[in-house]
């Protein structure tokens, strides 16, 4: 078995319902999904409709808002409106805590304008009101036909139920670890809280489920254990996952593992931007996870040398910076385009050594001359040298290239 043998293998995909957001197919033999969440405070509307807009656009093809008070619950419908007159149909996911009930019943518009809502069990109401909070909820969105994910997080985990089985494991001749028990009931709550609104109404194919934790290997045994035990599709994140690079591995390491085994249905990267930067970066990284293992292809793939002693730094960064920003200044008119350009695979490599080899390996190449090597840059189509670039217009020679191979390979697609 060859290597992509054992990767396509591992990517067979665990059995889930599948699941009609607005539109956006989930689960089942559908495409994972990538999701995001604002930032913004929901009841400015402008600021919230741009950045909807921004995540949309690069690609989150689900955005959830905060519905937190009865404000954000009435600027929601003129988000929605806002969205479709810029021609922006992304489905809008409503994040509920505590009086979400309230909130859907006193403001109908907005129940209307989401395409899902999200509950937290832990948060939903406590004793004798959270069984009629969650069942007023669950029953609307079952009379609206909205779909619903139960997000259980260990954060906000129901106390009761972790503390029932806490006392259970204490009676136990061979009690178990504490956090055994703890994933135990975080999964519980997730699966009592599902099969609940099935008997209030609402059909598996509107139920999406998720258990978020903040530590990958806690993750990924979760999500084990609830593949094993449900056929809900399941919403993948890494919850307080951290800023900057540490948020990336994290989610990276834990959503890597799980989607390798076919688990996971929808994935969101939860990464706090740096102060005044975009909220786009969680997108970009969710999509750049999916298309390293080969699970969806979003953008042509730009493989590039590190660089190092032997490369000609300067003139290599900058014509793999300038090829990168050309694609993704293409891509939009490329997709609706060209079909498949996704798929394309480019190489901008820096010197002899692996240069020629990758840019053999992808359908278009380009080899720079490093440090001491003759000034030209060999170019490679599907295998074979087709031309020798000379001159401080390097970039743009390639990109003419590369438009040129575009147009040629996916313009009768």
């Amino acid at each position: 078995m060859t290597f992509h043998d054992m990767i396509q293998a591992s990517t067979k995909r665990h059995k889930t319902v599948p699941v009609d957001i607005a539109g956006v197919k989930v689960g089942g033999d559908h495409p994972v999904v990538v999701q995001s969440m604002t930032n913004t405070d929901t009841a400015d509307v402008a600021a919230t409709v741009a950045q909807v807009a921004a995540l949309a656009q690069a690609g989150s093809e689900l955005v959830r808002i905060t519905v937190d008070r009865d404000d954000a619950a009435k600027a929601v419908p003129y988000i929605h409106e806002k969205l479709l007159a810029q021609g922006i149909d992304v489905p809008l996911v409503g994040d509920f805590h505590y009086i979400g009930h309230k909130l859907l019943i006193d403001n109908p518009a907005c129940a209307q304008a989401l395409a899902k809502f999200r509950i937290n069990p832990g948060n939903v109401g406590f004793k004798e009101k959270r069984d009629q909070q969650f069942s007023a909820m669950i029953e609307l969105a079952a009379k609206l036909g909205k779909a619903v994910r139960i997000g259980v997080n260990w954060g906000s985990l129901d106390q009761d139920l972790a503390q029932s089985l806490m006392d259970e494991n204490a009676k136990l001749s061979d009690p178990r670890p504490p956090e055994d028990v703890t994933r135990e009931a975080l999964v519980r709550s997730a699966l009592d809280s599902a099969a609940r609104a099935e008997t209030l109404g609402l059909t598996r194919d509107r139920i999406l489920i998720s258990c978020k934790v903040s530590e990958a290997p806690e993750l990924v045994n979760i999500y084990r254990m609830l593949a094993k035990r449900c056929e809900y599709a399941l919403h993948l994140g890494l919850t307080e996952a951290g800023m900057g690079d540490k948020g990336v591995v994290g989610s990276t390491a834990a959503l890597a593992i799980l989607l390798s085994e076919g688990i996971g249905d929808t994935v969101r990267v939860s990464l706090p931007p740096e102060p005044g930067a975009p909220r786009e970066r969680e997108v970009r990284v969710a999509q750049e996870i999916l298309q390293s293992l080969n699970i969806r292809h979003f953008s042509p793939q730009i493989i590039a040398c590190p660089g190092c002693g032997r490369t000609t730094s300067t003139l290599f960064q900058e014509l793999a910076q300038d090829i990168q920003g050309y694609v993704r200044e293409r891509m939009p008119q490329w997709s609706a385009q060209y079909p498949g350009v996704e798929s394309l695979k480019l190489a901008v490599m820096g010197c002899i050594v692996n240069g020629p080899g990758e840019s053999k390996q992808a359908d278009i190449g380009i080899s720079l001359p490093g440090t001491g090597e003759t000034p030209s840059a060999p170019v490679f189509v599907d295998g074979q040298k087709v031309a020798t670039l000379k001159g401080e217009d390097l970039a743009q020679q390639f990109q003419t290239m590369v438009e040129e191979y575009v147009q040629k390979r996916y313009g009768g697609a």
